[in-house]
């Protein structure tokens, strides 16, 4: 069975959908999200739509109007904005570069240091919820906001490609002690093979994030940290119509 093929929750984070062109505006675009709180501060303060900004942040192409808003929203050129020329300010003395392999940057640290955005994917986070007890609607299927995380330890250490990743949150407590109520997980949605770990799937038409094991002839063990919740297997050769491996956990986060 090809998962991805008979799964609802495919469409909204298909990379096909979600990969950015490789645009430089787009890059530019990118530069002015750090100076906003969010995408929708961003999307209001332009009175943009935050679906049609977030569109343009994953590959759109901006009408001239939306070009204009956007640039008063950030306070840069149009010109630049739209061709990279020219100065990013009025009053800059120095042209603004257009690409992210800068070696000069608007964006600083807290302590004021320069950050070049080159150095991160911006992975998108989805208003979904993998529940670690019995299930979680997948509603809410756009991405609310952008998660920022550095290419390097994307590309060598995870090994993955960032057109490939979501960000998500758990509910419940059936993989308490393992992944908490209102963590955040980073999912690697091309690795479907579940051949061992935690791995996101959907049961029913819900979203839940499990332990799962790989039994000989086919079969997948699935289990849950806490041993209220008891594990079962699924037939693989036979894999039933509400069921789908959505893809890997590959990290998380967790306010303390």
């Amino acid at each position: 069975m090809n998962p991805k093929a008979t799964d609802g929750f495919h469409d909204p984070l298909s990379s096909s959908q979600h990969e950015p062109e490789s645009s430089d505006f787009h890059q530019r675009l990118n530069l002015l999200l750090p100076s906003f709180k969010s995408v929708r501060a961003f999307a209001m303060a332009s009175g943009v739509s935050q679906t049609g900004l977030q569109r343009l942040i994953n590959g759109g192409e901006p009408t001239l109007s939306t070009l204009v808003a956007l640039a008063k929203a950030a306070g840069v050129s149009v010109e630049w904005l739209a061709t990279g020329e020219g100065t990013m300010r009025k009053g800059d003395a120095v042209t603004a570069p257009s690409s992210m392999g800068m070696t000069s940057c608007p964006c600083e640290d807290t302590l004021g240091n320069p950050v070049d955005l080159g150095e991160f994917v911006f992975i998108p986070r989805y208003n979904l919820q993998a529940a670690a007890g019995h299930g979680a609607a997948t509603d809410g299927e756009k991405p609310l906001f952008s998660m920022a995380f550095r290419k390097y330890w994307i590309e060598h250490y995870l090994r993955a490609n960032p057109a490939d990743l979501s960000v998500i949150s758990v509910k419940g407590d059936s993989m308490e002690g393992v992944l908490n109520n209102r963590d955040v997980i980073l999912l690697n949605r091309a690795d479907t093979q579940a051949s061992g770990g935690l791995y996101v799937l959907r049961l029913d038409g819900d979203l839940v994030v499990k332990r799962v094991q790989r039994l000989p002839g086919n079969r997948l063990r699935v289990s849950s940290a806490n041993e209220a919740y008891a594990p079962f297997e699924v037939d693989m050769n036979d894999t039933p119509s509400d069921f789908a491996v959505i893809g890997r956990v590959v990290w998380f986060g967790r306010q303390i």
